[in-house]
């Protein structure tokens, strides 16, 4: 270790001993990493690594992350930052020389899976961490019980993944620079309800859904007192954009047309829209299946619903009690019709019937 070095770690051990981090002494606290690419937030795990956590925080309300870049990264795999020599954009030569030699290891039972932020040390000098790190876009259960996990990843993993993508030379290091542009610490907040999950059934009885379609526009209302967590849900999809940019997949004559199923998107889903994807408990109630039916598509499995919906086109008595109604066409039957109507190959459009935007109006 260099005299620079050693006076740093020298530095940084009084301030710990004089005020160490602890989760008694703390509340939790986050991380908001402002990049080039996007947010990225992290719950910084102070009760499994407090001299890393503290460094962190003191190196981030100082400045000492802002400017600089993501200098290392493998491809679904890691990304590296935290190096200060990167804030130099002409010292490529150095990157990730800086800000090492300044921690001792505190690995514990965190293990590196997906969205781990772990510190980075010299191969062979356990005792070399510092200021950077690196992050996990996918798990590297080889590196487990190695390397001193301080953090995780709570919001912007695909914002992560999308820099690990960056163009690397062959030593790994990125061609294009992805800056880290300021790192701001705060106490994690509470969590704040989902959308839709605390209004009364009454309140949700007044919303619609305009369905903008390439066919023309269709406008739904709901049934909650007969479905009201399918309703919530779809509620909450729609407000998400979850359904803008897929299809009508599916259009059975006589029957039904089918939309909302998730690899007909013309784009994947960001992570918010993804947290909100998940089984549905079947709400089956006495709710005819009628023309201009709105209800829940689903495997075999009754409680399998996620996304996909249908709008029946005729009676169809057959789906009464299997199924979960949940609404009705209140105008736009006849662009229903429309849609209905379309050349199929089997059950699927020859042409592409685009649902375009689904927007949530109150009455």
């Amino acid at each position: 270790m260099d005299n620079a070095g050693m006076h740093a770690r020298a530095i940084l051990l009084s301030l710990l001993c004089l005020a160490p981090l602890t989760a008694a002494a703390q509340p939790v606290r986050q991380a908001v990493l402002e990049t080039s690419a996007g947010t990225i937030v992290w719950d910084l795990l102070a009760d499994k690594a407090p001299s890393h956590v503290a460094l962190f925080i003191k190196t981030a309300e100082e400045g000492g992350f802002d400017g600089t870049s993501f200098h290392r990264m493998v491809r679904y795999g890691i990304v590296q930052g935290g190096d200060p020599v990167t804030k130099d954009p002409a010292a490529r030569d150095r990157f990730g020389s800086g800000g090492l030699n300044m921690l001792t290891p505190e690995v514990s039972d965190e293990l590196l899976t997906k969205g781990a932020v772990a510190a980075v040390q010299i191969p062979g000098k356990p005792d070399s961490a510092g200021t950077q790190f690196f992050m996990c876009i996918n798990p590297q259960p080889a590196l487990d019980g190695k390397y001193t996990v301080f953090a995780r990843v709570v919001e912007g993993i695909l914002v992560a993944q999308k820099i690990s993508e960056t163009p690397v030379d062959e030593k790994g290091l990125a061609t294009e620079r992805v800056e880290l542009t300021k790192v701001t610490i705060r106490e994690k907040p509470a969590p704040a309800p989902e959308p839709f999950s605390t209004e009364p059934v009454e309140a949700l009885a007044r919303y619609r859904a305009v369905l903008e379609t390439s066919a023309g526009t269709i406008t739904v209302s709901f049934t909650p007192g007969k479905a009201p967590n399918h309703v919530r849900n779809f509620l909450r999809l729609a407000d998400a954009g979850v359904y803008d940019g897929t299809s009508f997949h599916r259009v059975v004559k006589g029957f039904v047309i089918q939309s909302g199923h998730l690899p007909t998107r013309k784009e994947p889903l960001g992570e918010r829209q993804q947290s909100f994807i998940r089984p549905l408990k079947a709400e089956f109630n006495d709710q005819a299946h009628d023309a201009g039916t709105l209800s829940m598509a689903r495997t075999e499995d009754p409680d399998s619903a996620t996304s996909s919906f249908f709008i029946v086109t005729a009676r169809a008595q057959a789906l009464d009690g299997r199924y979960t109604a949940f609404g009705k066409v209140e105008s736009g039957l006849d662009v229903v019709q429309e849609i209905e109507a379309v050349a199929v190959n089997g059950e699927t459009p020859v042409e592409r019937v685009e649902l375009i935007r689904v927007r949530v109006e109150k009455r």
